[in-house]
């Protein structure tokens, strides 16, 4: 796809587009990233169980997941602005909820069920895959990289900003400020209008039934999709927990705020430099020294004394590893099954991510209740890091010939 087809079906710059997916990104992020913030006071002022409010964020990860291919395929079929801005409003409706209710299960069903289904529809690989589809091949993995760095700049300027609001006028107030935050997500969608044009060549036609038969046959789909498993299980674990684990070790809440805000700055870095890695290196040797380096990290982090320095450090160099699994793991897909059914194929990747989410965020709060410490979770951590590295070195990067249609 030329500059000018850009031009064509957007009416817009590639530059216009890719900023409107970055601010997108950037407040989607941002504001489920806040989350875990509202652990503490949520749980004091209502009695709750951490295990109890941890289980509602899982849940939001877990159907997250399991509706991804669905806005996907929605996404594909009608464009993906219509779906970004209807989850914009689901964002506004899920946030208002969980502010407004009072005991956990109507709590589950804002947070668990409404923002679950809104976090899909209007989530990073939604509006990646529209943006990737928009742009010609030598763009899409530093575009990609652009999006992925929005999501974390959003991470880091909303989560402090959220801490900032719970302690300036409490935990409700900032939660619908929240809420009001999320409609500003419906103009930046306005652009990102993908519909795929209509196509004459035979391949291109090819349904989405088929196109996930080829995906599910190949062996490199499954190494993707658990490790982007082992991906969710960090995200949600550090996302919902940390802060927590924090506060556990004695250090006052604004560093387990800062802790969140200085993954997102950093992984602004690591997610362009992933994004132009994935331009320049084999994907796969990227993906498996991204999941090896996590490992390492957090077993020496897990030795570390527990300092605000430390919880720093720690947080700065996970960071540049954070979000930098997306672009290659969304060029893998594009290069090996094409970018017509991407969102619905890349959805289904992303299922795994989102499973993985829910184990991390659910097992997290487990743990703790049980044993009153994070301890077997930064070991069961370091070990599915191991597992993903490995499993990334099988991964084909290219398609395989595709028979031709009749």
């Amino acid at each position: 796809m030329s500059h000018s087809t850009i031009a064509s079906r957007a009416a817009l710059p590639a530059g216009i587009l890719i900023a409107c997916a970055v601010g997108s990104a950037m407040l989607a992020m941002g504001l489920r990233q806040s989350f875990g913030l509202f652990l503490a006071p949520m749980t004091e002022a209502h009695a709750w169980t951490a295990s109890g409010f941890a289980f509602a964020i899982a849940l939001q990860v877990l159907l997250n997941g399991v509706s991804q291919p669905l806005t996907g395929q929605l996404a594909d079929r009608f464009g993906g602005r219509n779906v970004i801005m209807g989850g914009a409003v689901l964002y506004a409706i899920g946030i208002l909820g969980m502010a407004l209710s009072d005991g956990l299960p109507l709590f589950t069903i804002f947070a668990g069920i409404v923002m679950g289904v809104a976090v899909s529809a209007a989530g990073m690989p939604t509006i990646i895959a529209s943006l990737t589809r928009m742009l010609p091949e030598n763009m899409r993995g530093r575009a990609v990289g652009l999006g992925t760095a929005g999501s974390s700049a959003g991470q880091f300027l909303v989560v402090p900003l959220a801490g900032l609001a719970i302690q300036g006028f409490g935990w409700q107030a900032a939660m619908m400020a929240m809420a009001g935050a999320a409609l500003l997500m419906i103009p930046l969608a306005l652009p990102l209008s993908d519909k795929p044009a209509p196509v004459a060549a035979a391949a291109d036609s090819e349904t989405a039934g088929a196109a996930l038969s080829r995906a599910f046959r190949d062996p490199s789909f499954w190494c993707l999709f658990f490790g982007f498993f082992v991906c969710g299980v960090h995200v949600s674990f550090l996302t919902v927990h940390l802060p927590g684990f924090v506060h556990a070790c004695g250090l006052p809440l604004y560093v387990g705020a800062g802790a969140i805000s200085m993954i997102g700055l950093f992984n602004i870095g690591g997610s362009l430099l992933s994004g132009e890695l994935t331009q320049r290196w084999k994907r796969r040797e990227l993906l498996v020294g991204i999941y090896a380096a996590r490992g390492v990290l957090m077993a020496g982090f897990m030795m570390a004394e527990k300092t605000t320095a430390s919880v720093m450090v720690f947080s700065a160099l996970m960071g540049i590893l954070w979000l930098s699994t997306v672009p290659p793991t969304v060029a893998l897909c594009a290069r090996n099954w094409g970018t017509r059914w991407l969102a619905t194929i890349f959805g289904i990747v992303f299922l795994g991510h989102q499973l993985g989410g829910f184990t991390g965020a659910f097992l997290g709060g487990l743990v703790f209740d049980r044993t009153g410490s994070y301890d077997l979770m930064w070991v069961f951590g370091i070990l599915v890091a191991a597992f993903a590295a490995l499993i990334h070195i099988p991964v084909r990067d290219g398609p395989r010939p595709v028979p031709a249609l009749a």
